[in-house]
Order: C-alpha cells, then structure tokens, then sequence
C-alpha cells in the first residue's frame, strides 16, 4: 500500500491527527512499521512545524519513518539516513518552495483542505524514496 494513496483517501482527518502524525501513523499503516501506540505518540509534538512554524511537521514525521526504514541501530553506522534526508527536503523545496511550516501554510493552507497538499505532497516523495530504497 502506498501512504500517498491512503492520505489521498482523507487518512487522519477523521482521527484528528496533525501533519507529523498523519505521516508517521500513515506510514506504521502503509508499511508496516509495526510501531506501537506508545512509540506513535512520539510524532505529537511536530506539528506545526514543532508549533513554532519551523519545519513542516508532514517532513519530521517522514524523518522518523526513513530512520526505523534505514537506520540498523544508530545513525553514524552509515551516511544513508544523511543522504536520504537530504534528498527527501531538496525534492520537497523544489515542489512546494520551502521547509518551513508557516510559509507552507500560508501559500497552501486554508479552512476547507486544511494542511492536506502539504502532508499530501510529503507522503507522494516519502513513498518514492520508500519504493526504491526499501523494497
């Protein structure tokens, strides 16, 4: 299952989630991350780009999914996680032109759709670096 298309079917607006959580409880749904509610509720404090309008909370919570995907135990084992990172945050700026949550927010946001291009947008790259680099 491709998180993209479960948030596209209006995933964690019945649940009430923000950004940060839709993604990472999305993701522990989408591709069985096996994360249990407890390690879930690590997402909460994230959104709203961690509630000071700083980076998205939609690309924090995808951080955490690509660390439990990649990382073995810590993440100075490899440059993979940097790497990843890195490509998940430029591929991001090059399509919604920031990081950053209020920016975001201002250009996308508004009552009726809520903050869902942004998390939309984050779970369609998140499941394509997941396609080719976890599969």
């Amino acid at each position: 299952m491709r998180l993209g298309d479960l948030i596209k079917a209006g995933y964690g607006i019945a649940e009430d989630l923000n950004c940060a959580e839709t993604i990472l409880r999305g993701a522990n749904q989408a591709y069985g991350l096996n994360l249990d509610d407890e390690a879930l509720k690590m997402a909460a404090a994230f959104g709203g780009g961690m509630a000071i309008g700083k980076t998205c909370g939609a690309l924090t919570g995808a951080l955490m999914v690509l660390g439990k995907l990649t990382v073995k135990e810590r993440a100075h084992e490899s440059d993979r996680i940097k790497q990843l990172t890195r490509e998940l945050f430029n591929e991001y700026r090059r399509e919604m032109g920031d990081l950053d949550c209020a920016p975001l927010k201002a250009k996308y946001r508004n009552e009726e759709v809520k903050c869902r291009p942004v998390i939309q947008k984050a779970a369609d790259i998140l499941d394509r670096i997941v396609e080719r680099e976890c599969q």
